[in-house]
């Protein structure tokens, strides 16, 4: 175990520093936490099950994004591709476009993992509403773009999405981890 010399303690022993919640943050991209605006999704299309599970594809209609750092749209054209597990856990990995009001494109590629009781997966499965302290929806956004302002989004620093799933849309507050 390394030690510290000087002090005569175990390095390891020391405290950790206090580790930042996402809620201690504004959110650097979406809507702040009281007027979000939602992406907009058609109803899903449904392959059926596969040897992993059900799969679906969610087109994505477009949408705003806004926060202290970016504003912009969510282009029509993205999909949000999901593996609805045995387990009942959702695996997703939607693909779409920002444009920001400065003009830059953003590719996103956001991936990620939804789950909730029984009940209440089946429900959103229909399109009905569920509370979202009802649901884990969590994702980990990556960025690519070429425009030198907004470089920051980009292999510098992880960013963790909170997701709500409502019947014709879905809102992610994305926080820098």
């Amino acid at each position: 175990m390394p030690h510290d010399r000087a002090s005569g303690r175990s390095r390891l022993r020391q405290p950790c520093p206090k580790l930042r919640r996402p809620e201690d943050d504004p959110p650097c991209l979406p809507a702040s936490n009281s007027s979000p605006k939602p992406a907009d999704v058609a109803a899903p299309i449904i392959l059926g099950p596969g040897l992993q599970g059900e799969r679906r594809v969610v087109p994505i209609l477009g949408g705003r994004i806004a926060g202290p750092r970016l504003e912009g749209e969510v282009l029509p054209g993205g999909t949000d591709h999901q593996l609805i597990r045995p387990d009942g856990v959702t695996e997703i990995v939607a693909r779409y476009t920002l444009r920001l009001t400065d003009g830059a494109l953003v590719h996103v590629v956001n991936s990620g993992l939804r789950h909730a009781a029984p009940e209440d997966m089946a429900r959103l499965l229909r399109g009905e509403p569920v509370p979202p302290e009802r649901v884990y929806f969590r994702t980990t956004p990556v960025f690519e773009t070429a425009a030198p302002d907004h470089a920051w989004l980009q292999h510098r620093q992880v960013f963790l999405g909170y997701g709500e799933r409502q019947p014709s849309a879905v809102i992610i507050r994305i926080h820098a981890a």
